[in-house]
């Protein structure tokens, strides 16, 4: 074990002793006082679930109109279910410690449609760190009506997050790793754009607003910062909700979703869990990662903390001979999330917590196109710095059938780069660029739950944005600033969706939101002469935006649906750089129809598959070029079509044994070029005349950046038993296709067109395990991203190539 491995060990045992001795006798409360009136199955069952701390699903949504008896007194939660049931048509069945499911009288025991007769012997349940099939309704919470899957016209994926853990936790690349339909640039952890469907526009963190909406429950994580590539501990999913989802996302969701789901503190049940792991790398050095997790209720009456800590060093693998320094990228993230649950009684729960996580990278982690494998020749270190921090307060109440929810958070995001800014036959400079972030959020929105062949939520929601952006030039003998821009916004949003079930095989869903944005800029360090020429740009204006939505679902058969489904997004414009010049660009919008199919049902069918083609008309497409100074720039290119493909199969020819298959294809072009702004790239990247680059820059501007045409993965798990142990294997490929890096001359490099595999077992049961994970097995080098640096002229381009072949060894262990 090197220093870096003995440095993390020292400070991550100080780390689990604390959480360690935080931790009490993992002994559940038998007993707990209910006052549950009679009634609706619907409209009490939130009550007993609330009183007695478990989670209790239906499987039958005809249960949800049942009488069923009052609930008064202290008992065990089994004794309360059975209770409340007697009579009725209805039966309890424990699925674990703390949930529960409600089915009908007449249904049998759930068995796999393969399983063996009796005598066989029982397939073993999934360890801690392994997703279990599903025995419930699977609910899109992200519907913000808690609609069943069966009844949601539109393309999610869900996973499990303990499955996003097993074989080790990697922030957003568990994400990628395991979807077709998700993609991202790869300038390093807190850097990243992510894109989902096509819908792409850059490479740079810039004033231009993310395509795809994160959120971390009901707090949206980022406005037009990247993606903060929170560590996955401890949460108990991931929700991807395809194409625009601009009636109940508002802005930033033209692309999709990616919506996360902590764990919340549990009142009921004390927990301890502590994951630690060590990692060798070829051709570079090990690694290490450490997390422990508590819950701890807090006296009798439903209040309870969980904590969440971490500490991760990346090995490095990148070797700069210039600089005599192998392995230079080693990365560093440590953090932890908190969140003490308050009940308040007569129902209210407050939920208040926070999130900080530091990311630092020594290092960029790209190579030179023309040097030798993994090498990059560059007089600059080339590090950068992420902080995110987030506090949030989040007002909660049940009662009848309704739901009300106040979600409020401040967020404060900032990003630190450095990028070599030398040219061929100069003295080494290095570009300082500086991204300060802060973000109020506010939701309050009262839902009804889908039951019935109902659900509907309406909701008021504000949003103030404020992202300031600077740049500084560093030779060896001086430090200038550049000009740089600030952006903010207030958005203030009211908007409501219903869905009905019109007959038992159609379900309609409809909704409208309604947004008015004040958008404010201005320059910042522009210089005097640059602002007497109209350089120091200051803008204000007000925009508002009308997005409606509407669906069908159509059930012709049992395990069969069709779907069609009309959605819009936005997001607003703002300044940007060009040349030291400040100017405007303007709001895109995107318009997709979709229609698609869904066969089978998620672990009681052998086989299940889905099929999404979605066709978007995108206008006023703001995209980033490089301009004559090097330095990125945006502007409106022209309006696009975009045409995708995407399906999943999965087959279960045995209990033990799971076939997965996953892929998309992307057809997208920018048809409507805007000349102006094509003259204006032209002129930027040094053209002599903006006729004589038109044609070739027009020749490059077929598909839109960063997305590539075409995208598979596939994978097989087993899972069988060992004694008194279980042992899991699985396996994945993931094959993504070619993609270019971005819009104009400069950024015209090819990337992509490489395959990333995986090995990852576990031998335990769900107190104590021992993991090995083995990623990149051919040790592969590919080309994930073309860009390392804005500053090309002179260079062979870029690289950046997969971490090559990687042993990681783990335990977890549980309290």
């Amino acid at each position: 074990m090197d220093a870096y491995a003995l440095t993390i060990a020292g400070r991550l045992v100080p780390l689990a002793a604390l959480l360690t001795s935080l931790s009490v006798p993992a002994q559940a409360a038998d007993q707990h006082a209910f006052d549950v009136p009679k009634g609706r199955l619907s409209a009490v069952l939130p009550l007993l679930s609330r009183q007695g701390g478990v989670s209790i699903s239906v499987t039958d949504a005809s249960l949800w109109k049942a009488q069923v008896k009052p609930v008064r007194g202290r008992m065990s939660i089994e004794e309360a279910i059975a209770h409340m049931l007697a009579g009725s048509k209805a039966r309890a069945v424990r699925m674990s410690a703390t949930s529960w499911r409600i089915e009908p009288l007449r249904a049998a025991p759930r068995r796999l449609p393969l399983q063996q007769p009796r005598s066989s012997p029982k397939p073993p349940s999934p360890p801690p760190h392994v997703s279990a099939a599903p025995q419930d309704e699977i609910i899109v919470t992200g519907s913000k009506t808690d609609l069943p899957y069966a009844q949601f016209a539109g393309a999610a994926t869900m996973l499990d997050g303990k499955e996003l853990n097993f074989g080790g936790e990697r922030g957003t690349e568990s994400i990628l790793s395991r979807t077709a339909n998700v993609s991202s640039t790869y300038l390093g952890s807190g850097r990243n754009k992510l894109f989902i469907r096509g819908i792409a526009d850059s490479s740079f963190t810039g004033p231009t607003q993310a395509t795809v909406g994160q959120y971390l429950g009901d707090i949206r994580l980022a406005y037009n910062a990247p993606d903060p590539d929170l560590r996955l501990y401890d949460v108990d999913g991931v929700e991807i909700l395809e194409g625009p989802q601009g009636t109940l996302y508002g802005a930033g969701s033209l692309g999709g979703i990616i919506r996360v789901v902590p764990r919340p503190p549990d009142p009921q049940d004390p927990e301890m869990q502590v994951i630690a792991g060590l990692s060798a790398t070829q051709h570079g050095e090990p690694g290490g990662d450490i997390a422990a997790i508590a819950n701890l209720p807090v006296g009798d009456k439903g209040h309870a903390l969980r904590l969440l800590g971490y500490n991760i060093s990346e090995g490095g693998y990148i070797d700069n001979p210039l600089l005599g320094k192998d392995d230079v990228n080693r990365v560093h993230i440590w953090g932890g999330r908190g969140t003490f649950r308050f009940n308040a009684g007569d129902d209210w729960l407050i939920d208040v917590g926070g999130v900080y996580q530091a990311t630092d990278a020594d290092d960029a982690q790209y190579t030179d196109k023309d040097a030798p494998p993994l090498e990059r020749y560059s007089p600059v270190e080339q590090n950068s710095r992420a902080r995110y921090g987030m506090a949030t307060l989040v007002f909660q109440k049940d009662w009848d059938s309704l739901r009300l929810q106040s979600s409020n958070a401040f967020i404060s995001h900032s990003l630190f780069e450095r990028f070599d800014a030398g040219r061929s036959g100069e003295p080494s400079r290095a570009l300082d660029q500086y991204n300060d972030t802060r973000m109020w959020v506010s939701e309050t929105r009262l839902s009804r739950p889908y039951y019935d062949g109902l659900g509907w939520v309406v909701g008021v929601s504000v949003i103030d944005n404020r992202t300031r952006q600077r740049r500084e030039l560093n030779d060896r003998l001086f430090r200038s600033a550049l000009t740089g821009v600030t952006n903010q916004i207030t958005e203030f949003t009211a908007y409501g969706e219903a869905t009905v079930e019109l007959n038992p095989l159609l379900v309609a869903t409809g909704g409208v939101r309604l947004a008015h944005a004040r958008l404010r800029g201005e320059g910042e360090d522009v210089p005097l002469f640059k602002a007497l020429m109209g350089g120091a740009d200051t803008a204000k204006r007000n925009e508002t935006d009308f997005l409606p939505s509407a669906s069908l679902l159509f059930t012709p058969m049992d395990n069969f649906r069709l779907y069609a489904r009309y959605q819009e997004g936005f997001r607003p414009g703002g300044l940007t750089v060009e040349r030291s010049f400040v100017r405007h660009f303007r709001n895109d919008r995107v318009h997709t129809w979709e229609a698609g199919m869904r066969l089978g049902k998620k672990s009681e069918t052998p086989v299940d598959a889905n099929l999404a083609l979605s066709y978007s008309r995108w206008y006023d497409i703001q995209a980033d070029f490089i301009d004559g100074d090097g330095f990125p720039s945006t502007a409106n290119i022209g309006d696009g079509r975009i045409v995708s493909l995407s399906g999943a199969f999965a087959m279960r020819p045995t209990p033990q044994l799971t076939f997965e298959l996953g892929g998309v294809y992307n057809h997208s072009r920018v048809s409507e070029l805007f000349e102006g702004e094509l003259r204006s790239i032209a002129l930027a990247a040094g053209a002599d005349t903006a006729e004589s680059q038109l044609p070739a820059l027009l020749a490059r501007l077929g598909q839109i950046p960063n997305v590539a045409r075409y995208a598979f993965r596939g994978s097989a798990t087993y899972v069988m038993a060992m004694g008194r142990e279980d042992f899991r294997l699985n396996g994945w490929a993931n094959y993504v296709g070619p993609s270019r890096v971005g819009i104009g001359p400069v950024l015209g490099e090819s990337q992509g067109d490489y395959i990333d595999t995986g090995l990852a077992m576990r031998l335990g049961n769900e107190r104590r395990g021992l993991s090995f994970t083995l990623t990149n097995l051919f040790d592969a080098r590919g080309n994930r991203f073309a860009l390392g640096t804005p500053f090309v002229e002179g260079s062979a381009g870029y690289l950046t190539p997969l971490r090559p072949r990687t042993l990681r060894i783990a335990i977890d262990v549980a309290y």
